[in-house]
């Protein structure tokens, strides 16, 4: 199943915000993490294409392990470290959890997710069985 392609290239929310690189479009990995230095993601780095227009990721066992590295959240929004559907990996995703969306003044998860990731996504399950994580996503 494919998803709906996603707007990474949102302007984000008038006042400088702009999408996180997690979560970014992409067709090759090379796209991903632009400023990051090639072995510094703690996990490695995925254009995940079971989302239409891809979608930059890494690979991660923690939520410690996004973020990680130097450059990888210039915005230092929370990231959570989750299943996808059914591939069995984890990845990175932007969080739009209850605690991290109290972190910020936004109070509606789907507008949090179209301000900082992008106009198509939204505030949704990942979709991994027990490990269910609320991300961005479109």
């Amino acid at each position: 199943m494919s998803l709906p392609a996603i707007g990474c290239s949102s302007s984000g929310d008038g006042n400088g915000a702009v999408p996180t690189n997690t979560g970014q479009a992409c067709t090759t990995v090379n796209q991903c993490y632009p400023g990051v230095k090639t072995g510094d993601l703690v996990g490695d780095p995925v254009c995940l294409d079971k989302v239409s227009g891809g979608y930059c990721t890494h690979l991660c066992q923690t939520d410690a392990d996004c973020c990680a590295a130097t450059g990888e959240c210039p915005d230092s929004r929370a990231e959570v470290c989750g299943p996808f559907e059914s591939t069995g990996d984890m990845y990175c995703f932007l969080s739009c959890e209850a605690a991290d969306l109290a972190k910020t003044t936004l109070t509606d998860a789907d507008v949090y997710c179209h301000n900082y990731a992008g106009a198509a996504f939204g505030c949704r399950s990942t979709g991994g069985g027990a490990n269910n994580r609320k991300i961005c996503a479109p």
